[in-house]
């Protein structure tokens, strides 16, 4: 079966109809965002039983909402790959996230595979199928594209298609459909793609490390870079890298000199945004300092012993279950577990069932006392 290549409305409307009715639709998208905030969608890849087609969203004046109308059904299952960017892509086009989800990256770490397994090594696991990996940095804003990226691209729907049926009969036979469905339910969520400033802090890694008085300034810092991201359609690095946004919570600089002197902000980027930054930092400074991460405090002696425990017990159960331990439970995981018994992934659904009620146990037998919770 050929791919279409549709490029005008006509073919774009015959493609839907052939596609209304499907139960699921095979989906994949290519965009660029080296340059810009939002995605730049390029091209949607959509695969049914049926149908292998490649809609090109860049020819003038061509109006994708057929396709998009169909892509937001909540009658159609929505089958990816590594969901999280083209989910995002999608949010930024309607401010919505199409829903259900059907994530093969997902479950194919639920039924045993590597829990980060990329879609080549997976489609040559199943399918046999060794995919061409020529154009993998293909600029596809580029146009004409030419035969071979059209391939390329279409192949990433073509044996989806069998990635889907095989996994979803394994998820059948193992009795884990719900935990998948409860997995990309959470994938789905809109509050994952809306990008609040005030939580913008939580993507910068290394900012637990920070004492209270920086976590404030360093709040307000991302806060203010999210924004101005935002409106001017910028790279959050072209606005302010990470390591300047923690090295200014840090320094809390008073001035525009004590602000050039940072690396990574250049006399130039501070003449630029030197006093929205100044500004952002009193603000911190006037905020009273908090703990902003639950799990940031080091553990005690007693707490590491539990967390040792813990996780043998959670890669015993792994080694059970035949799936990777980090699926279960990641270190901060059963940190946060251990802290705040209430809250992380431990705490709710699948995994509470299979050991999180266990290490809740383990931890209230140790009579640890109720932390004091972040704001």
């Amino acid at each position: 079966m050929d791919a279409e290549y549709i490029q005008n409305e006509d073919a774009l409307k015959r493609l839907c109809r052939q596609m209304r009715g499907a139960p699921w639709i095979a989906l994949d998208t290519e965009f660029l965002r080296s340059r810009t905030y939002y995605a730049h969608l390029c091209l949607i890849q959509v695969a049914t039983p049926d149908v292998v087609a490649c809609v090109d969203p860049l020819v003038h004046d061509l109006d994708i909402d057929p396709l998009l109308d169909l892509i937001y059904s909540s009658n159609v299952l929505k089958v990816f790959h590594s969901a999280r960017q083209d989910l995002e892509v999608f949010h930024d086009i309607r401010r919505a996230v199409p829903r259900p989800v059907f994530d093969t990256q997902i479950a194919a770490a639920l039924t045993g595979y590597d829990d980060q397994i990329g879609y080549a090594a997976l489609v040559e696991s199943i399918t046999g199928v060794k995919l061409a990996k020529q154009h993998t940095r293909t600029d596809w804003k580029m146009r004409p594209l030419t035969p071979a990226q059209i391939r390329y691209a279409e192949d990433d729907v073509r044996h989806l298609r069998d990635v889907y049926l095989f996994l979803a009969g394994r998820l059948s036979a193992l009795g884990r459909k719900e935990w998948l469905e409860e997995e990309c339910a959470a994938l789905a969520d809109p509050a994952l793609y809306r990008n609040e400033p005030e939580q913008a802090y939580r993507r910068i890694r290394q900012g637990h490390l920070l004492s209270p008085p920086a976590q404030m300034i360093l709040r307000e810092l991302a806060a203010w870079r999210e924004r101005t991201a935002q409106k001017k359609n910028l790279p959050r690095s072209w606005v302010m890298a990470d390591t300047a946004l923690l090295e200014a919570a840090r320094a809390a600089p008073k001035n525009l000199e004590q602000l050039a002197e940072i690396k990574g902000i250049n006399i130039g980027g501070a003449r630029q945004w030197g006093p929205q930054i100044l500004e952002a930092v009193r603000a911190g400074q006037n905020t009273p300092p908090r703990r902003l991460w639950n799990g940031s405090r080091p553990l005690d002696r007693r707490q590491q012993a539990l967390y040792a425990r813990m996780a043998a017990r959670v890669r015993q159960v792994a080694h059970e279950q035949k799936i990777h331990p980090g699926m279960i439970a990641r270190r901060k995981d059963i940190q946060e577990l251990i802290l705040d018994g209430d809250s992380g992934p431990l705490a709710r659904g699948w995994r509470r069932r299979l050991v999180g009620e266990e290490l809740r146990s383990m931890r209230d037998a140790l009579n640890i006392p109720e932390p004091v919770r972040a704001g």
